[in-house]
Formats: C-alpha cells, structure tokens, sequence
C-alpha cells in the first residue's frame, strides 16, 4: 500500500494538485488502506499527532522572516546595500554582477528565502544590469542563481524546518551551510566575470583611485549603516547565545518597521499593512503544508519507508559514498517536482534514518539538504526560482537556459561535491570556531 500511496503523490504534484492537497491525498489512502493487514490506521491518533508537532515556537521564526523580508523588499534598506558594495568592484568587467552576488548574499542573512531575495534585489539589479550592457538572459540567470544564497547563508527557513523535523539545534544546522554559501559565492563571481570577459558591450566605470574610491566608500556607507546594522544584529545575536533564532526574527521585523518607515521612507502604513497580510497567507500556505506533512511522515514511519528505502539503496550498493550519491541525485529529482520546503519535509523522515546508518552526522546532512533544494530550485522542470527570474528580468526562458547551465555545471555542481564528500572536520569549522556541537 505505502508505493501506491506514493504514486499519489508523485501523481498529484505531477498534475499541479496543490502540495498540501498532494500530501492529504497520499495521508488518506494510508489511512484506509494502510497498516500490516490492510486495515487502515486511526484518524484520531494521526491528527492530534500533528497538533503536537505544530507546537514548535521554533516554527514562529519562519513567519517573522517572512514578514522582514516583505519589509526589506519595499522599504528599500537593500538599495543602500547595492550602492555601498558597487563601489569596490564597478571598474571591472562584469563587477555589476558581483554585486548582484554579494547583495543577495547580505539580504539572504536576513530574509532566508530564494524568492524573497530574487524579488528585492532583482527588482533593483535588473534595471542597472540592462542599462550596464548585460545580456539579460545571462542577467537572469546569474540573478537566480545568487538568489540562492538566500537558501545557504543563515538565518534559513528551510533549514530551521529541518531542524524541526530533525530535532537538530537550528544555530548547529545554521553554521552547516555557511562553508558552502561562502564557495558559492567565490565560483558565481568568478564565474560571472569569466563568461563576460570578452563581452564589450558590458559597461565597465572608469577606474577611480584609492582615495576616490575611500571616499565614495564613506559617503555610501553612511548611508547604508541602519541596513547593515540589521545583518549585524540579527547574525550576532544568533551566533553569540544572545537570541534564540526566534527572537532574532522578531528583533528583525521590529528593527525594519522604523528603518523603512522614517529612514529610507520607502514604507508607508498602508504598504506596511499588505506586507502583512500577504505574509500571513504566505505563512498559513507553509503552515498547512508542514501539519499534513507531518502526518504523512508518521504514516511513512509506521509502513517502514526508510526501511526499504536503504534496502533498495543497498541492494544496489553498499559503499556509502555511492550510496551518499543516490541519496543527492534523488534529493535533486525530487528539487525538480517541487519546492525547497516540500522537500525537505517530505524526505528528511525518510532520509536521515538512511544517513545514520550510514554514519554521517545529521548536521552534515543539513548541508547536503541545504546544497540539493538550492539547486533543485533552477532545475526544471519546475525550477520556480529560475522562471521568477525571467518574469522579473524580463527575459524569455530559452535565453535564460544555455547560461544557466553554465553556472549549474561550474559553480553547484562543485559545490554539492564538496559538500556531500568533503572532510567533516572542514565543513565544522564554524562550529568549531564559535563552540557549536557538531
């Protein structure tokens, strides 16, 4: 019954059913049909199951980022950001887009979703870029790939629903994809500016010198200092046992509220109250989604999923490293279907009892978790970031595509090696440095 249950699901998200739908349709069946003889499982124990699940103040976090993310977006605190980090890399070829790179990295420590970030930060670098003399379709695609950032550098909604699930400490999963996004960082710049380097058409300023530069440096940072407080702020106080990640997330929302309203002016009460309350219906989405999810993990457990998960890894191969292969390859396939929260709360119940026996620790596998719906996120054919990225920017898919998989071949690709296989005394360096357990 659990692989029919499963070709309801992979049915449903292939056909567009709404994820939550998908996931209640699969839960049902195992409700009625499920169980060793076929008898179905009891309702009343599965749905208060659920409730105690729900009952995380940890989850509170996700709807505090979300809302200081709409805040970010409108209020223009990110603008200054660009402006500021422009000043050390616009005389290079292709600077512009390492400005792109950097900023979704800044506002992804804050916000924690691609989306969010690709929104705020595109809608600002898309003008510049075209009038910078970029190709758009390459615009596009090097803008959804460092939205991306936004799933590695903390604080990571995506990541502190893995947490819940886990029951991992969120600071430890946190540090666990800083050692990536930092890579990821290096190879999109890197990458950038080598695919433009012949392009004469990108405009690059004229070359100023260090005490110009120090000085527009100065003037531009003064501004941007509210903006960069905010990062500062929230990491510091994450990282420095000052805050738990959810009173950090609602320390951000109380912080942008003033800086958008009566520094940058960017908000007004009324923008102010849509963002709101288009961040409750973007909250309640995820809320509903993680409260079927959890029943229909619970219905997985019992029908043994992992269990013959590993048994069908294993009769394949034995070797963890291949085994560790097909784990990232399925976490990638299932990226394509459907999006990073999803994914993670469907295969984090089946996959980490899998990654135990294979002893890895769980907050290396909060990295690979990390990497994989990242990537899967610009994969098609769902591939939500990357569309994002073309309607925003203007530019039609096919454009977007030869790009696009330059940066998935050079710079992800690389980046989930490294991840999946790279020593485990590496990836823990943050947590080494700040005394996190591994």
């Amino acid at each position: 019954m659990i692989y029919i249950a499963l070709l309801i699901l992979i049915a449903c998200l292939t056909i567009g059913v709404p994820v939550p739908v998908s996931f209640m349709a699969s839960c049902a069946w195992l409700i009625f049909f499920g169980g060793p003889d076929g008898a179905g499982y009891q309702a009343t124990q599965l749905l208060p199951y659920g409730f105690t699940q729900m009952n995380s103040v940890s989850l509170i976090a996700i709807a505090m980022f979300i809302l200081a993310g709409g805040i970010m977006e409108r209020g223009k605190i990110a603008e200054k950001l660009i402006d500021m980090v422009d000043v050390f890399v616009g005389h290079i070829r292709g600077g512009l887009g390492i400005v792109a790179v950097v900023s979704c990295a800044v506002f992804g420590s804050i916000c924690g979703a691609a989306c969010a970030t690709l929104s705020c930060i595109g809608a600002i670098m898309f003008p510049r870029l075209r009038s910078g003399g970029y190709p758009m379709g390459h615009a596009c695609a090097l803008m959804a790939n460092a939205s991306l950032l936004g799933l590695l550098i903390p604080p990571n909604a995506t990541l502190i629903i893995f947490a819940w699930i886990s029951g991992i400490s969120v600071l430890a999963c946190f540090l666990s994809t800083v050692g990536p996004g930092i890579i990821t960082i290096i190879l999109l710049s890197a990458i950038n500016v080598w695919m433009l380097r012949n392009n004469k058409e990108v405009f690059v300023e004229v070359k100023r010198t260090g005490k110009e530069r120090m000085e527009m440096f100065m003037k531009r940072g003064r501004l941007a200092i509210p903006a960069l407080v905010m990062p500062v702020m929230v990491l510091g106080g994450i990282y420095g046992g000052v805050m738990t990640t959810t009173e950090a997330s609602a320390l951000a929302v109380l912080y942008c509220i003033p800086i958008g309203l009566f520094v940058y002016k960017g908000l007004n009460w009324k923008t102010l109250f849509n963002i709101i309350v288009e961040s409750a219906i973007t909250t309640g989405v995820i809320m509903v989604m993680l409260y079927s999810v959890s029943m229909l993990s619970r219905l997985y457990i019992l029908e043994d999923l992992p269990g013959r998960v590993l048994h069908l890894f294993y009769s394949i191969s034995t070797n963890p490293i291949i085994v560790m292969m097909m784990i990232n390859v399925f976490l990638v396939l299932m990226g394509m279907l459907m999006d990073d929260i999803s994914v993670v709360v469907l295969t984090t119940p089946i996959l980490l009892p899998i990654i135990m026996d294979l002893g890895f620790n769980p907050v290396h596998y909060a990295a690979i978790v990390g990497v994989n719906t990242a990537l899967g996120c610009i994969t098609p054919p769902a591939a939500p970031v990357l569309y994002l990225s073309g309607r925003v920017g203007g530019a039609a898919i096919n454009e977007i595509m030869s790009p696009a998989l330059k940066f998935m071949v050079l710079c992800w690709i690389p980046v989930l090696l490294v991840t999946a296989y790279i020593p485990k005394v590496v990836l823990a360096l943050p947590h080494l440095v700040l005394g996190i357990p591994w």
